[in-house]
């Protein structure tokens, strides 16, 4: 079929498809005039982005197209419906337990119907582009379609409250005995810690070691000090012990030994004077002799007394060091068991700071909880509310015309052409083609066909011998 036979189908049954589009169009406006008019009342809240005051969190993790869904359907949750009946208290109006019982025999709850009537009346969108999401209810009244959706936008507002103070309700509680826990825990390492420090006699750990500390550094000067005093004092005393005392300080600062010492220069001088002018056995040089062997011995009496202390002041060096040695390492070992108590107590002391910064860790998050269970703010703000509307939402008329206009023109040129097949009939040269196989010679004008017009009769004969024909030929 091509759009020649296609439009000479349409002229040819024009009539049957104005009726069917007439028909269609008629019922589709009597059924828009005669049904109810319902009336939709729109209200949009915003989903606030700010820190929230109390976390100083940014809420919803800038909103991301899944917290919207979240919102989305929370709003459309059983648990907004029913909390926005039990704030409307309908339960409590005749009419509507009548219709509960007619509906349902009285079976449920009253409010879990009602939810359910709710949400099937409810459409929820949310912006593309933004944070902000309608909320609108349709019904035939139009001041219950503002209250529900009013009711609906306070019902989401107050389960947002709700879902946000539970949570923060049930961690309180598991903070407080977590906190009381690490209370214990902190008074449990403090007392250790107290106890170790009572049994040692520490006050102040670090002030007594380090005094401890100075004067072990101050012993291990004097035990330096005394090793060499009593280096020199052994050396002395062993250069004393060989014979080279009178080589000493102390026999030479001694007035005596200097005195003795130049009596027997000047003695033994005079013995060689007058051993070289007597000779060596004259009584003289027997006298000065025996007076330089006196006063030899004199000087050995008093170099020895004069050296003597030299042992003695080396015994005594010695025995200073060694007790500087002794106390050296008792203050040593002193110093180290305080370090071993210093260590001790450190451990003790960095489990009271690990408890403490436990316990205040807890404590804020108990203080953090304690707040949120205690607010009664949402991120959710009224952006508008549902105002009584003016105008009905349904039926729009014009539309269902339209919609019944186009739909029906598809009706009726679907008609037309189920009705062509049924019963085909030679409207142009090429039906005759396709029919008869055999060339068109003439065809005649239209005011002689009008004037010679066969009658309806006529034009069925005409078929059945074409279609006689085609069968023949076949």
């Amino acid at each position: 079929m091509n759009f020649s036979q296609f439009v000479a189908i349409l002229r040819a049954r024009w009539k049957l498809s104005a009726a069917l589009l007439a028909l269609v169009v008629l019922a589709t406006a009597a059924f828009s005039l005669l049904s109810p008019k319902r009336y939709t009342a729109s209200a949009s809240v915003v989903v606030d982005v700010k820190p929230d005051p109390i976390t100083g969190i940014v809420l919803g993790q800038m909103l991301n197209p899944s917290i919207m869904a979240t919102q989305v359907d929370i709003i459309q949750s059983s648990r907004v419906a029913t909390r926005v009946a039990r704030n409307l208290k309908l339960n409590d109006n005749p009419l509507v337990r009548e219709q509960w019982q007619e509906a349902t025999g009285g079976a449920g709850d009253i409010n879990d119907w009602l939810a359910r009537n709710f949400l099937t009346q409810l459409e929820v969108r949310p912006s593309r582009e933004s944070n902000v999401i309608s909320i609108g209810f349709q019904a035939p009244d139009p001041a219950f379609a503002a209250a529900l959706a009013n009711a609906f936008v306070q019902a989401y507002i107050d389960t947002a409250v709700e879902l946000r103070v539970d949570p923060a309700k049930q961690y309180s509680g598991f903070f407080d005995q977590r906190a009381k826990d690490a209370r214990d825990a902190l008074e449990a390492a403090s007392s250790r810690l107290s106890a170790f420090q009572r049994d040692n006699g520490i006050v102040g750990s670090d002030e007594r070691l380090d005094v401890e500390t100075a004067r072990l550094n101050d012993l291990s000067s004097q035990l330096v000090m005394m090793q060499a005093i009593s280096s020199e004092s052994r050396s002395r005393e062993a250069q004393a012990a060989g014979g080279k005392g009178d080589r000493l300080s102390e026999a030479m600062m001694n007035p005596v030994v200097t005195n003795l010492k130049f009596e027997l220069n000047r003695a033994e001088a005079q013995l060689q004077e007058l051993n070289t002018r007597l000779g060596d056995k004259h009584p003289q040089v027997e006298q000065a002799r025996a007076s330089v062997a006196e006063m030899r011995s004199r000087l050995n009496t008093e170099l020895q007394r004069s050296t003597s202390s030299v042992g003695v002041t080396a015994s005594i060096n010695s025995s200073r060091e060694a007790q500087t040695r002794s106390q050296l390492e008792a203050q040593r070992a002193k110093v180290l068991k305080l370090k071993e108590q210093r260590d001790a107590m450190a451990v003790l002391q960095r489990d009271v700071e690990n408890a403490q910064r436990s316990y205040d860790t807890i404590v804020g998050r108990l203080n953090q909880t304690l707040l949120e269970s205690q607010t009664q703010q949402s991120n959710i703000n009224v952006l508008s509310p549902a105002t009584v509307p003016l105008k009905p939402s349904s039926p729009k008329v014009l539309l269902n015309i339209a919609l019944a206009m186009f739909v029906g023109t598809l009706l009726a040129v679907g008609l037309a052409l189920v009705r062509e097949l049924l019963d085909r009939r030679v409207r142009s040269t090429t039906d005759l083609i396709d029919t008869l196989g055999v060339p068109v010679l003439g065809v005649v004008p239209k005011p002689i066909l009008a004037r010679g017009r066969p009658s309806l009769m006529a034009q069925r004969v005409i078929s059945g011998r074409l279609a006689s024909n085609r069968s023949a030929k076949a």
